[in-house]
């Protein structure tokens, strides 16, 4: 029996967002497990690929960066094509065509293929984060918002914990029917996203008015509420397109993402080399040390997002892990033994991952509709060059200096920048909260 003070519209809204969440999260996560896998297994593919193509730090580094031009390029029309035709299908043409040039990645045999091959990567996977960031404002209310994008993010570093022992056992199949390991790794690793593309265009649904899976009512109350909460948040401001794109709130986000994200890749990418770095390990054994910090960023991810919504408090909640980011890596560039450095990186990583997560909360505060489709996209495109600067300077510095330290430290001062700016935006949020905002237990039944 419920307590005495239980509200039973507060119950009805957690009942129906976590019916919602059942129905739709796990299949997203499990698509974006797949596609940062085939983001990042170029990492891996390192380990083995540079020697047999004759690739130095330099040109890996820019190989691996370029992704994000392709990805930059086409941000922006993509999103918007998914919000014109829906996420079913647009999630599925996504999905199926970066599964097709991941695997195809397996054809490189120079640096031009090389670079050639990830800008196109970038092009295909454009739109797919933002995306499913704005089809989660479709479904959830602010109050679940980011623990849904956190639950949907977990999926990045679950795909370390999981992909880097895989990616590293993959490689020992040097030699199989005439194929190098890391042409077995991008071939094994492209083909999920192609077969998840079926799965996405017969399970997705676009919207709540269309959820059979769904009682009348709980679609009635759905819609009404998301309803109510983008009419309240239009009262304050209804920004169009335009607006959107040249709003100095959506530059300033851009510019606090662009740091977490360089943060991101300047160590993933360069990840598996670092722990190869220690001396005696095997690809197998630096997959399984690689996986540890991406499984502590995973826990604390998830829970760090849900007491941002419990407490409906976001800029600390960026800031902090952005600071905490920083100073893991640059302590990373001082320490030499391993187990500290491990440390070191498992803190970074931590603090990246819910940064990032808490992050995309900001921008959702005072962004609907068309709107949000261009400004997320546009927050995303522009923070992701920091995948293309990261493992850049990452390589670069490594070729001039043959150590990783001032480039950990560099990366380390971009993530404390974004902390100050998520501080900077406190006001810009609050101001944008509709007065006239109810909380749940106010709502009409």
């Amino acid at each position: 029996m419920p307590a005495a003070d239980a509200n039973p519209i507060d119950d009805r809204d957690r009942l129906i967002a976590g019916k919602v969440a059942w129905r739709l999260v796990p299949l997203l996560m499990l698509c974006y497990f797949v596609a940062f896998l085939d983001r990042v297994n170029v990492g891996f593919a390192a380990l083995t690929m540079n020697a047999d193509l004759g690739f130095d730090s330099a040109v890996f580094g820019l190989g691996a960066g370029i992704f994000f031009i392709g990805y930059f390029v086409f941000e922006v029309p993509s999103n918007l094509v998914l919000e014109k035709l829906g996420a079913r299908r647009w999630i599925a043409r996504i999905m199926f065509s970066w599964g097709l040039v991941s695997a195809a990645m397996a054809l490189v045999w120079n640096e031009p293929s090389f670079y050639a091959g990830r800008f196109l990567l970038g092009a295909a996977e454009a739109g797919f984060f933002p995306g499913v960031v704005l089809y989660l404002t479709y479904w959830f209310a602010a109050e679940h918002r980011a623990r849904m994008v956190g639950l949907f993010m977990a999926a990045v570093p679950i795909s370390g914990v999981i992909g880097s022992p895989l990616s590293g056992w993959i490689l020992g199949l040097e030699g199989a029917l005439g194929l190098h390991g890391w042409q077995w790794l991008f071939i094994l690793e492209g083909l999920p996203s192609m077969l998840l593309s079926v799965a996405v265009w017969h399970c997705l649904t676009d919207r709540p008015s269309e959820a059979g899976w769904l009682t009348a009512s709980e679609r009635a109350w759905l819609e009404t509420t998301l309803e109510r909460e983008r009419v309240l948040r239009d009262s304050v401001r209804k920004y169009r397109l335009g607006e959107a794109l040249t709003d100095g709130r959506v530059l300033a986000l851009s510019v606090l993402y662009l740091g977490l994200v360089t943060g991101l890749y300047g160590v993933t990418f360069w990840l598996p080399q670092i722990v190869k770095g220690f001396g005696g390990l095997s690809n197998v054994e630096v997959g399984f040390i690689a996986a540890l910090p991406t499984l502590a960023a995973a826990i604390a991810m998830v829970a760090w997002t849900r007491h941002s919504d419990r407490t409906r408090e976001r800029p600390w909640h960026v800031a902090l892990p952005a600071f905490a980011g920083g100073l893991g890596l640059i302590a990373s560039a001082y320490v030499s033994d391993p187990m500290l450095s491990t440390i070191a990186l498992s803190v970074a990583l931590i603090g990246i991952y819910a940064g990032i997560a808490t992050s995309w909360t900001l921008p959702t505060a005072f962004l609907t509709g068309t709107a949000a489709a261009g400004g997320l996209a546009l927050i995303n495109s522009i923070g992701n060059l920091g995948g293309f600067a990261g493992p850049y300077v990452m390589g670069w510095i490594k070729n001039a200096t043959g150590a990783y330290s001032l480039a950990l430290f560099g990366i380390g001062l971009a993530l404390a920048l974004s902390g100050l700016i998520a501080l900077a935006m406190r006001r810009a949020v609050a101001n944008e909260r509709p007065a006239g905002a109810l909380p749940i237990r106010d709502r009409v039944a």
